[in-house]
């Protein structure tokens, strides 16, 4: 009788055991995973302000058509692409179906040689006109 009682204690206890192994093993596993150090990473490089390009910035003289849409002042390119571009929105010359379009009025059509032009056309009827 001695010896089923210490067989049940024993069946009883492996268990328990067994259960403290596994959860034991996921804790070194853990520590294995925080020992390895990950590789050095550079140095990030310092931002440097952009430098604005000197050909946009330059001051240049509308001429012709494009003088009579933005005036005569001298002025930068991005100045004038942003002065049509308000002119275009001003008086609602963008197609609505299609709004890479441009509907020229007669301003414009004296600027882009025709009715409608792409707004990727556009700088290239602009600097025709800038001196």
């Amino acid at each position: 009788m001695a010896t089923a009682k210490k067989a049940k204690k024993a069946a009883k206890k492996a268990p328990a055991k067994k259960a403290v192994k596994k959860a034991a093993a996921p804790k070194k596993a853990a520590k294995k995973v925080v020992a390895k150090k990950a590789p050095a990473k550079k140095a990030a490089k310092k931002k440097v302000a952009r430098k604005p390009n000197a050909a946009f910035m330059k001051p240049l003289t509308p001429v012709g058509p494009l003088a009579a849409i933005v005036g005569s002042a001298a002025l930068p390119r991005t100045e004038v692409t942003s002065k049509i571009w308000a002119y275009i929105k001003k008086n609602k010359l963008q197609d609505q179906v299609n709004k890479r379009m441009i509907n020229a009025d007669e301003k414009l059509r004296a600027l882009f040689g025709k009715a409608q032009a792409s707004m990727f056309e556009l700088t290239k009827y602009v600097s025709k006109h800038l001196k």
